[in-house]
C-alpha cells in the first residue's frame, strides 16, 4: 500500500481543490492520503460533505511553529477535526497568519509594491495566506520572473518580507494535536538546513513536549538523507512518516505517491492508529 501523509490543497498553498487532490492521488495509486494544509482543516470539512472517496483520506493539519527562532512545521495526523482544542488552535494560528500577511504586505509596500495583500488574497482565493501567495503575486505583476527570484529578493530569510511570526510554540501545538487524538509528527526535518547536532537537539526538544514521530521521507530525497533520518528516528524511538509534500502538478520533486519507501527499521506511524 502507498501512504502519502503530506499534501496540500487550495485551502492553503496548493493548486488543487480537495476533491481534485483526492482524485489525482487515487490515479497515482495512493491508497491512504493525508491532507495537511497549513493551519487549516477546511479541506476535510469540505470532503465530509462528499460521498465515498476513491481512497482513504486521513484528517490532518500542518501547524506552523518556531524553535530557537527557526520556523518549523508540525503535522497532526489522524486528528479529530471536531475537537474543540484543535479548532481553537486552528483559529489561533489563522489569526497569527493574518497578522503576518498584513506585516508582509506592509514591508512589500515599503519596497514599492502596493496592494500586495489584495494581490496575495486574490491568488489564494481565501484568507489563509502564506509567502507563496505573495510570491505568485510578485510574479503576476512582473516584479520577478519566478518563485525562486521572489524569495531570493523579497520573501526569503533576511529579506523585506521575512516576518518573524509568533506562532504557537511546539508544546501548545503538540497538545492541540494529542487532545484531538492525533499523532504529532515533525515535518520535513531536512528542510530546516540544520547541522546534525542541531537537528538532534530539535528532535529532542520535540520529544520533550510530547512529539511522537518524524517525517523520514519527504518527497524525492537522496538515499543518504533517508538513511540518516531513519537512524535518528530509530535511536529516538519515534514513529516514522512519509509523504510527498505535494502542492501542485508539475513538480517532479513532490509528486503524489512518488518517494522512497520507509527503511525497514522504521516503525510506520500508521501502525499506531
Amino acid at each position: 500500500m502507498i501512504f502519502d501523509l503530506h499534501s496540500h490543497t487550495t485551502c492553503s498553498d496548493g493548486s488543487l481543490s480537495p476533491t481534485e487532490l483526492v482524485n489525482l492521488a487515487a490515479e497515482a495509486g495512493v491508497n491512504v492520503l493525508a491532507i495537511t494544509d497549513h493551519d487549516s482543516i477546511a479541506a476535510w470539512q469540505q470532503l465530509e460533505l462528499c460521498t465515498a472517496q476513491p481512497l482513504r483520506v486521513i484528517p490532518a493539519v500542518e501547524f506552523s511553529s518556531q524553535w530557537r527562532k527557526i520556523g518549523v512545521h508540525i503535522l497532526g495526523l489522524n486528528v479529530d477535526i471536531h475537537s474543540e482544542a484543535l479548532q481553537a488552535g486552528v483559529r489561533f494560528q489563522q489569526h497569527a497568519r493574518r497578522l503576518r500577511a498584513e506585516r508582509i504586505a506592509e514591508k512589500l509596500q515599503q519596497a514599492g509594491f502596493h496592494d500586495a495583500l489584495a494581490g496575495a488574497t486574490a491568488v489564494a482565493g481565501n484568507d489563509n495566506l502564506g509567502r507563496p501567495h505573495f510570491a505568485q503575486h510578485l510574479v503576476n505583476i512582473g516584479a520577478v520572473n519566478n518563485f525562486k527570484q521572489a524569495f531570493k529578493k523579497y520573501l526569503g530569510a533576511g529579506k523585506p518580507g521575512d516576518i518573524k511570526q509568533c506562532w504557537a510554540d511546539m508544546l501548545q501545538i503538540v497538545a492541540w494535536i494529542r487532545d484531538a487524538g492525533g499523532t504529532a509528527v515533525l515535518a520535513h526535518p531536512i528542510k530546516y538546513d540544520l547541522t546534525r547536532t542541531k537537528l538532534v537537539a530539535l528532535v529532542d526538544d520535540f520529544i520533550a513536549v510530547g512529539g511522537q514521530g518524524m517525517e523520514v521521507v519527504s518527497g524525492k530525497q537522496m538515499p543518504n538523507t533517508t538513511r540518516d533520518l531513519a537512524v535518528i528516528c530509530q535511536q529516538k524511538q519515534l514513529l516514522a512518516s512519509c509523504g510527498s509534500d505535494f502542492h501542485q502538478p508539475g513538480q517532479p520533486w513532490a509528486e503524489l505517491g512518488r518517494f522512497p519507501a520507509l527503511p525497514e527499521q522504521c516503525q510506520p506511524v500508521w501502525q499506531h492508529w
